[in-house]
């Protein structure tokens, strides 16, 4: 990890993506740990899958999440913190209507940046499925509700 400030309204060298229709900014980057600023616009949701190596978690700043864990539903609103043990299959939701503000983090970093490099304004859900599968990333079929 570099020295220094990752500004508010900035992401690592000036990035951004478009993500499954969501705006992530990374934040911070080392071997270790990886973070992201997300805005996840009403409607939107990140489909069913399993980080294998890492752990992943969300701090709500503001809005609301619902996260499924195979079903099993949890809502987050501002100041929550979402816990997504790797391994763990899960889903995340925003059905509330208004945009949701978030920070993510992985833990080790292992390939998920550059996964979102490669996701960058991906729109095809095969595709999307191919690359993250490369990253350490396995995606299940997505809910009948989704």
């Amino acid at each position: 990890m570099e020295k220094g400030i990752t500004k508010a309204r900035e992401g690592i060298q000036g990035m951004s993506w478009t993500v499954v229709g969501q705006t992530y900014v990374p934040k911070l980057l080392s071997n270790d740990a990886f973070i992201w600023d997300a805005v996840l616009p009403a409607d939107t949701f990140v489909p069913p899958h399993i980080h294998p190596t890492q752990d992943e978690w969300i701090s709500v700043l503001a809005g609301e999440l619902e996260v499924e864990f195979l079903g099993d539903v949890h809502k987050a609103g501002p100041g929550d913190t979402v816990r997504m043990p790797k391994g763990e299959a899960h889903a995340i939701f925003n059905r509330s209507g208004a945009e949701a503000h978030c920070i993510f983090g992985v833990a080790p970093a292992r390939k998920l940046f550059d996964l979102f490099i490669e996701l960058d304004g991906v729109t095809d859900p095969a595709e999307l499925v191919r690359l993250s599968a490369l990253h350490e990333v396995d995606f299940l079929p997505p809910p009948d509700d989704a």
